[in-house]
């Protein structure tokens, strides 16, 4: 195999991984109201499990509330048992047209408490990252076409995009806890 072929797949895969970090940062409370916050809920609609916001448009108001307004007005029922269900700590209020969920403001423990829990999510972020390098090495080294040189060097640009990936994380991981202590 090739030294590019290597290098897109580690690439590829440190992407995947970014992407699932930026999808789980998303879903960390900050204190503040975020349609992010339901991704989670998925509704029984019709016999088929469907994402809430599918069947519904979401909206923040005043930066403490969410509001859901079904599409389908007989959906209503279903979308409040859906919430309850995805344990998100959140009480959805029915008024018979839509449902308003009061987000409630986090003290200061929740919040250092909360940015403790999103620094061991970095931590294992980054442990899949080095996972995949190892991967990838283990894989570099076994290939018998490569020469020695093209070896090492393979390694080298996998180490460097080791590193480049494990900033972006710490960067992620760090601009969310500045949103999360911010009040």
């Amino acid at each position: 195999m090739e030294q590019e072929y290597y290098l897109e797949l580690c690439e590829e895969k440190m992407e995947k991984s970014l992407n699932a970090f930026d999808n789980t940062l998303r879903q960390v409370r900050t204190g503040r109201a975020n349609v992010s916050m339901l991704d989670p809920v998925e509704v029984d609609y019709y016999g088929a499990p469907t994402p809430l916001n599918q069947i519904a448009s979401l909206s923040v108001v005043e930066g403490k509330q969410l509001l859901v307004k079904p599409y389908d007005p007989s959906s209503l029922k279903n979308i409040e048992k859906a919430i309850y269900a995805a344990n998100l700590n959140l009480t959805p209020q029915n008024d018979g047209t839509s449902i308003r969920i009061n987000v409630p403001i986090m003290t200061e423990d929740v919040r250092k408490q909360t940015v403790k829990g999103l620094n061991k999510t970095l931590e294992d972020a980054k442990v899949t990252v080095r996972n995949i390098r190892r991967d990838i090495n283990d894989s570099v080294k076994k290939d018998k076409e490569l020469t020695e040189d093209l070896e090492k060097d393979t390694l080298e640009q996998i180490q460097k995009l080791t590193d480049e990936y494990v900033k972006k994380l710490e960067v992620m991981c760090k601009e969310k806890a500045e949103e999360i202590m911010k009040i």
